[in-house]
């Protein structure tokens, strides 16, 4: 199914609600394309997401006014000359009937009384941000903001963290074309192959759909580095891939989602002995996520389900909570438990750790938890990854300085005879709902029987 637009009606309602909460004027610019060596050889034009929350489309150049007494937007009109090279491109009319909105001429844009706006990733949109408003605007800077610009930035992370229908609407969507990515991508994969080729397979489906990547793709038999973006190594037998690709709406709307899968369509034993240490992490974590719980403690629960597998397996000898409260688990799960999904794969992360961070909250200073993005209390409506992995990272496991007092509790002769797995993450997109949990991405493969059964065909 070809996505659709979000309706004008839903788009209206997150305007007003804005504007109901915050008050006073907010600007907020779409971007520009950036040019790769010469300007008619652009980058693939992405607009900013806070923008497309209250439009709906990616307009380039574009800025959205929002008032207590209404909302405005301002466009470039259609260079006539440039229909030769594009076609030909909506009149600022005609976009105005499309969006439901009073669309002027950029030239038009003025503003004569103190106006919040937030930070973009693009300098050159930056600049015309602060010479519209008289004052300098730091890109991506959320911790820095004052004034006005944050309270902007707290009404519309207020808005943004629990989703409306027409969001879930598009997070589900974004959830099926991933899904059709992941199958595609294991009934791809054989040995011999280049990790680019299953890369390939996963991508013709996402653009089949009329989707993009969320993200760069992540699809590695090296799955012990955590984001790795080449793709030219050979698979071979006895390999794992892990495959971390997610697929994203034209709207922006995003998915996450990993799966590690055996390149010959079987785990060895001690491949599959992991993975259902792995598994039974995230399940656990997903167990916990309902309204009311923190985020952190989702990570705890995973982590030491972790421990509790690595245990069993006799990779570490001790007491799970006292092997926790050392940072054993770290060692193999060094990331945390997940982060808020929507109109980015990590949501509001342009805001810095204002979005992820309740207020009064800052990051631990503890290896174990000191990466986790999110340390808030979930709610329905919230859309959450959740992301336990174990990996073999030579820069943890090799320098003494990183395992420390841990050296004592660690088996080495069975991590030699676990050698044969490198990294494994299983990954979902779960919302939180009135009475707990719905994982949005659950049909995807994800026992070992079932995911040995995709690779297969």
């Amino acid at each position: 199914m070809w996505p659709e637009s979000i309706p004008q009606a839903a788009l209206a309602e997150r305007r007003a609600r804005l504007a109901k909460k915050f008050g006073g004027p907010a600007l907020f610019m779409s971007g520009l394309a950036r040019p790769r060596n010469y300007a008619a050889n652009r980058f693939p034009f992405r607009a900013e997401s806070h923008f497309l929350y209250f439009v709906g489309r990616p307009l380039e150049g574009a800025a959205l006014v929002v008032r207590p007494d209404g909302s405005l937007l301002y466009a470039e009109p259609p260079d006539p000359e440039e229909a030769l090279w594009t076609g030909p491109q909506p009149t600022l009319e005609e976009l105005s009937r499309e969006l439901g909105l009073e669309v002027r001429p950029m030239a038009e844009l003025r503003l004569d009384e103190p106006t919040a706006t937030l930070p973009s990733a693009d300098v050159e949109t930056a600049f015309v941000q602060s010479e519209l408003v008289g004052r300098d605007i730091i890109a991506a800077s959320g911790p820095e903001l004052d004034g006005i610009d944050r309270a902007l930035a707290d009404a519309v992370i207020e808005l943004r963290l629990i989703h409306d229908a027409a969001a879930l609407v598009e997070m589900r969507a974004a959830a099926a074309v991933t899904e059709r990515a992941h199958r595609a991508g294991m009934r791809a994969t054989r040995p011999g192959l280049r990790e680019a080729a299953v890369v390939a397979a996963m991508d013709a489906e996402i653009v089949a759909a009329g989707c993009v990547h969320a993200y760069l793709p992540i699809v590695t038999r090296e799955g012990e580095v955590l984001h790795d973006e080449r793709h030219h190594r050979t698979l071979v037998t006895g390999d794992l891939l892990l495959a971390d690709v997610g697929a994203e709406t034209p709207g922006g709307w995003a998915s996450d989602v990993t799966r590690t899968w055996p390149v010959n369509g079987k785990y060895s034993g001690s491949q599959r002995a992991l993975y259902e240490v792995v598994l039974a992490a995230q399940r656990a974590a997903i167990a916990a996520v309902r309204p009311a719980a923190r985020y952190r403690d989702v990570h705890r629960i995973a982590g030491k389900e972790l421990l509790a597998g690595l245990v069993a397996l006799g990779l570490f000898k001790g007491d799970v909570e006292e092997l926790y409260a050392r940072g054993a688990a770290a060692l193999f799960f060094p990331h945390g438990i997940g982060h808020l999904l929507g109109l980015d794969v990590h949501d509001m992360e342009d805001l810095g750790d204002r979005a992820g961070y309740a207020p009064g909250r800052e990051r631990s200073r503890n290896f174990g938890d000191r990466y986790l993005r999110l340390d808030r209390d979930l709610a329905a409506g919230m859309v959450v990854t959740i992301e336990p992995g174990y990996y073999r990272i030579p820069y943890l496991l090799e320098r003494p300085e990183e395992v420390g007092e841990l050296e004592a509790s660690l088996d080495r002769k069975v991590l030699a005879e676990l050698a044969d797995v490198r990294g494994i993450r299983i990954e979902d997109d779960v919302l939180v709902t009135a009475t707990g949990a719905e994982v949005l991405t659950a049909s995807i493969p994800k026992t070992p029987d079932d995911v040995e059964a995709a690779v297969r065909g």
